[in-house]
Protein backbone atom coordinates (compact mmCIF):
# COMPACT_ATOMS: atom_id res chain seq x y z
CA UNK A 1 0.00 0.00 0.00
CA UNK A 2 1.69 3.10 -1.48
CA UNK A 3 -0.92 5.88 -0.77
CA UNK A 4 -0.93 7.94 2.77
CA UNK A 5 -0.78 6.50 5.85
CA UNK A 6 -2.52 8.00 9.17
CA UNK A 7 -0.05 7.39 12.20
CA UNK A 8 -1.24 8.51 15.29
CA UNK A 9 1.01 8.31 18.22
CA UNK A 10 4.01 8.57 15.82
CA UNK A 11 6.69 10.22 18.40
CA UNK A 12 5.94 6.81 20.89
CA UNK A 13 8.01 4.02 20.14
CA UNK A 14 6.27 1.70 18.70
CA UNK A 15 4.49 4.66 15.92
CA UNK A 16 8.22 6.01 14.95
CA UNK A 17 9.13 2.69 14.02
CA UNK A 18 6.31 2.04 11.85
CA UNK A 19 6.92 5.50 10.35
CA UNK A 20 10.09 4.65 9.73
CA UNK A 21 9.28 1.10 8.31
CA UNK A 22 6.63 3.04 6.31
CA UNK A 23 8.21 5.69 4.52
CA UNK A 24 11.13 3.44 3.89
CA UNK A 25 8.89 1.10 1.96
CA UNK A 26 7.90 4.38 -0.44
CA UNK A 27 4.47 5.15 1.39
CA UNK A 28 3.69 8.27 2.80
CA UNK A 29 3.04 8.35 6.50
CA UNK A 30 1.22 11.48 7.79
CA UNK A 31 2.47 12.06 11.34
CA UNK A 32 0.02 12.78 14.37
CA UNK A 33 1.09 13.29 18.31
CA UNK A 34 0.80 15.42 20.99
CA UNK A 35 4.16 17.01 21.16
CA UNK A 36 4.75 19.81 18.41
CA UNK A 37 8.93 19.77 18.31
CA UNK A 38 9.56 15.84 18.26
CA UNK A 39 6.56 15.63 16.06
CA UNK A 40 8.38 18.49 13.50
CA UNK A 41 11.37 16.45 13.88
CA UNK A 42 10.91 13.33 12.87
CA UNK A 43 8.21 14.35 9.95
CA UNK A 44 11.28 16.87 8.29
CA UNK A 45 13.77 13.89 8.47
CA UNK A 46 11.08 11.30 6.83
CA UNK A 47 9.96 14.34 4.59
CA UNK A 48 6.50 13.64 6.09
CA UNK A 49 2.78 15.79 6.27
CA UNK A 50 2.25 15.76 10.18
CA UNK A 51 -0.42 17.32 12.66
CA UNK A 52 -0.42 18.10 15.83
CA UNK A 53 -3.68 16.25 18.01
CA UNK A 54 -4.71 15.70 21.19
CA UNK A 55 -6.44 12.00 20.82
CA UNK A 56 -8.73 12.39 23.20
CA UNK A 57 -10.19 15.40 21.94
CA UNK A 58 -12.25 14.81 18.80
CA UNK A 59 -12.36 18.00 17.11
CA UNK A 60 -8.39 17.97 17.10
CA UNK A 61 -8.23 14.49 15.63
CA UNK A 62 -11.01 15.65 13.02
CA UNK A 63 -8.45 18.34 11.60
CA UNK A 64 -5.85 15.99 11.86
CA UNK A 65 -7.72 13.51 9.64
CA UNK A 66 -9.06 16.24 7.13
CA UNK A 67 -5.26 17.83 7.12
CA UNK A 68 -4.01 14.05 6.14
CA UNK A 69 -6.71 14.34 2.89
CA UNK A 70 -8.16 12.35 0.93
CA UNK A 71 -7.94 8.63 0.29
CA UNK A 72 -6.18 7.55 3.14
CA UNK A 73 -4.19 4.02 2.90
CA UNK A 74 -4.34 2.80 6.40
CA UNK A 75 -5.03 4.24 9.91
CA UNK A 76 -2.43 3.35 13.13
CA UNK A 77 -3.47 4.14 16.43
CA UNK A 78 -0.75 3.86 17.79
CA UNK A 79 -1.42 5.72 21.10
CA UNK A 80 -1.93 4.27 24.72
CA UNK A 81 -1.47 3.79 28.46
CA UNK A 82 0.19 1.72 30.91
CA UNK A 83 -2.04 2.40 34.39
CA UNK A 84 -1.37 -0.27 37.03
CA UNK A 85 -3.38 -0.27 40.40
CA UNK A 86 -4.74 -2.30 42.71
CA UNK A 87 -8.53 -2.76 42.70
CA UNK A 88 -8.07 -1.16 46.04
CA UNK A 89 -6.56 2.00 44.67
CA UNK A 90 -8.22 2.30 41.29
CA UNK A 91 -10.63 4.87 40.88
CA UNK A 92 -13.68 5.80 38.59
CA UNK A 93 -11.47 8.50 36.76
CA UNK A 94 -8.76 6.40 36.19
CA UNK A 95 -11.17 2.97 34.67
CA UNK A 96 -12.68 6.13 32.45
CA UNK A 97 -9.64 7.75 31.74
CA UNK A 98 -7.97 4.15 29.98
CA UNK A 99 -11.15 3.99 28.41
CA UNK A 100 -11.46 7.28 26.50
CA UNK A 101 -7.70 6.85 25.72
CA UNK A 102 -7.36 3.28 24.88
CA UNK A 103 -10.86 2.20 22.91
CA UNK A 104 -12.88 5.32 22.66
CA UNK A 105 -9.70 7.69 21.27
CA UNK A 106 -9.87 5.19 18.72
CA UNK A 107 -13.06 4.62 17.57
CA UNK A 108 -13.65 8.08 17.09
CA UNK A 109 -10.56 8.48 14.87
CA UNK A 110 -11.82 5.61 12.76
CA UNK A 111 -15.24 7.33 12.50
CA UNK A 112 -13.72 10.53 11.27
CA UNK A 113 -11.21 8.73 8.63
CA UNK A 114 -13.85 6.19 7.44
CA UNK A 115 -14.89 8.35 4.10
CA UNK A 116 -11.48 8.58 3.20
CA UNK A 117 -9.76 4.77 3.89
CA UNK A 118 -12.87 3.82 1.96
CA UNK A 119 -11.91 5.59 -1.17
CA UNK A 120 -8.82 4.18 -0.90
CA UNK A 121 -8.19 1.41 -4.03
CA UNK A 122 -5.88 -1.65 -3.82
CA UNK A 123 -5.78 -5.37 -4.09
CA UNK A 124 -7.78 -5.43 -0.54
CA UNK A 125 -10.73 -3.11 -1.29
CA UNK A 126 -9.79 -0.20 0.36
CA UNK A 127 -8.19 1.09 3.57
CA UNK A 128 -6.86 -0.32 6.57
CA UNK A 129 -6.86 0.15 10.05
CA UNK A 130 -3.94 -1.08 12.93
CA UNK A 131 -5.22 -0.81 16.62
CA UNK A 132 -2.96 -1.82 19.98
CA UNK A 133 -4.25 -3.92 22.22
CA UNK A 134 -1.70 -5.73 24.75
CA UNK A 135 -1.27 -8.88 26.35
CA UNK A 136 -2.98 -7.88 29.44
CA UNK A 137 -6.60 -8.10 27.66
CA UNK A 138 -6.67 -12.14 27.65
CA UNK A 139 -4.18 -12.60 30.44
CA UNK A 140 -4.95 -12.06 33.90
CA UNK A 141 -2.08 -9.77 35.41
CA UNK A 142 -2.28 -8.27 38.80
CA UNK A 143 -2.75 -4.06 39.25
CA UNK A 144 -4.14 -4.40 35.36
CA UNK A 145 -8.16 -3.78 36.26
CA UNK A 146 -8.02 -0.19 34.30
CA UNK A 147 -5.74 -1.43 31.19
CA UNK A 148 -7.06 -5.17 31.18
CA UNK A 149 -10.55 -3.85 30.84
CA UNK A 150 -9.90 -1.11 28.70
CA UNK A 151 -7.39 -3.32 25.73
CA UNK A 152 -10.23 -5.95 26.20
CA UNK A 153 -12.49 -3.05 25.04
CA UNK A 154 -9.97 -2.68 22.05
CA UNK A 155 -10.50 -6.32 21.07
CA UNK A 156 -14.22 -5.72 21.21
CA UNK A 157 -13.56 -2.67 19.26
CA UNK A 158 -11.39 -4.27 16.42
CA UNK A 159 -14.02 -7.20 15.22
CA UNK A 160 -17.06 -4.52 15.57
CA UNK A 161 -15.36 -2.14 13.19
CA UNK A 162 -14.23 -5.09 11.08
CA UNK A 163 -18.06 -5.91 10.33
CA UNK A 164 -19.17 -2.00 10.05
CA UNK A 165 -16.54 -1.50 7.94
CA UNK A 166 -16.41 -4.66 5.18
CA UNK A 167 -15.67 -4.88 2.44
CA UNK A 168 -14.13 -1.46 1.89
CA UNK A 169 -11.59 -1.20 4.71
CA UNK A 170 -9.71 -4.16 6.77
CA UNK A 171 -9.66 -4.01 10.49
CA UNK A 172 -7.14 -5.46 12.51
CA UNK A 173 -5.24 -5.74 15.87
CA UNK A 174 -2.28 -6.05 17.24
CA UNK A 175 -1.49 -7.51 21.04
CA UNK A 176 2.04 -7.00 22.63
CA UNK A 177 3.67 -8.03 25.73
CA UNK A 178 5.75 -5.44 27.56
CA UNK A 179 8.19 -3.76 24.98
CA UNK A 180 10.80 -1.51 25.43
CA UNK A 181 9.30 2.03 25.12
CA UNK A 182 9.61 5.16 26.80
CA UNK A 183 5.53 4.71 27.97
CA UNK A 184 6.95 1.03 29.55
CA UNK A 185 10.41 3.14 31.01
CA UNK A 186 8.86 2.68 34.81
CA UNK A 187 8.51 -1.00 34.35
CA UNK A 188 12.25 -1.52 32.14
CA UNK A 189 14.44 0.91 33.25
CA UNK A 190 15.85 -1.16 36.39
CA UNK A 191 17.97 -4.02 34.85
CA UNK A 192 17.18 -6.83 37.67
CA UNK A 193 13.19 -5.96 37.02
CA UNK A 194 13.75 -6.20 33.14
CA UNK A 195 15.38 -8.90 33.27
CA UNK A 196 12.52 -11.27 35.94
CA UNK A 197 9.97 -9.97 33.69
CA UNK A 198 12.06 -10.98 29.98
CA UNK A 199 12.18 -14.93 31.61
CA UNK A 200 8.23 -14.57 32.04
CA UNK A 201 8.10 -15.02 28.31
CA UNK A 202 8.82 -18.58 26.44
CA UNK A 203 10.84 -16.24 24.00
CA UNK A 204 12.42 -15.04 27.34
CA UNK A 205 13.03 -11.47 26.19
CA UNK A 206 10.91 -7.93 25.98
CA UNK A 207 9.66 -6.72 23.04
CA UNK A 208 11.34 -3.82 20.58
CA UNK A 209 9.44 -1.02 18.96
CA UNK A 210 9.85 -2.65 15.84
CA UNK A 211 8.82 -6.27 16.95
CA UNK A 212 4.92 -4.70 16.35
CA UNK A 213 5.72 -2.11 14.13
CA UNK A 214 6.69 -4.98 11.38
CA UNK A 215 3.35 -6.32 11.91
CA UNK A 216 1.90 -3.26 11.67
CA UNK A 217 3.41 -2.57 8.21
CA UNK A 218 2.44 -6.15 7.38
CA UNK A 219 -1.41 -5.67 8.11
CA UNK A 220 -1.21 -1.82 6.52
CA UNK A 221 0.19 -3.50 3.22
CA UNK A 222 -1.58 -5.06 0.75
CA UNK A 223 0.17 -8.27 1.58
CA UNK A 224 -2.28 -8.39 4.50
CA UNK A 225 -5.46 -7.62 1.92
CA UNK A 226 -7.19 -10.84 2.89
CA UNK A 227 -6.76 -10.17 6.58
CA UNK A 228 -9.94 -8.56 8.73
CA UNK A 229 -11.05 -8.96 12.25
CA UNK A 230 -7.65 -10.75 13.70
CA UNK A 231 -5.98 -10.01 16.60
CA UNK A 232 -2.54 -10.82 16.73
CA UNK A 233 0.01 -10.87 19.96
CA UNK A 234 2.92 -10.25 19.47
CA UNK A 235 4.23 -11.23 22.67
CA UNK A 236 7.12 -14.06 23.09
CA UNK A 237 4.51 -16.57 23.26
CA UNK A 238 3.41 -15.34 26.93
CA UNK A 239 0.05 -15.26 25.61
CA UNK A 240 -0.88 -18.95 24.74
CA UNK A 241 2.37 -21.09 25.98
CA UNK A 242 3.04 -22.19 29.36
CA UNK A 243 6.71 -21.83 29.25
CA UNK A 244 8.84 -24.67 29.58
CA UNK A 245 8.23 -26.93 32.07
Amino acid sequence: MTGQVLVFGATGGIGEALARRLAARGARPFLVARGAARLAVLAAELGAGHAVADVTDRAQVAAAVAAAGTPLAGLAFCVGSIVLKPLARITEADLMDAFRLNAAAPALAVQAAATALAAHGGQGGGGSVVLFSSVAARKGFASHVAIGAAKAAVEGLTVSLAADLVPKVRVNCIAPSLTRTALAEPLTKSPQMAEAIAKQHPIPRLGEADDSAALADFLLSEAAGWMTGQVIGVDGGRAALAGRG
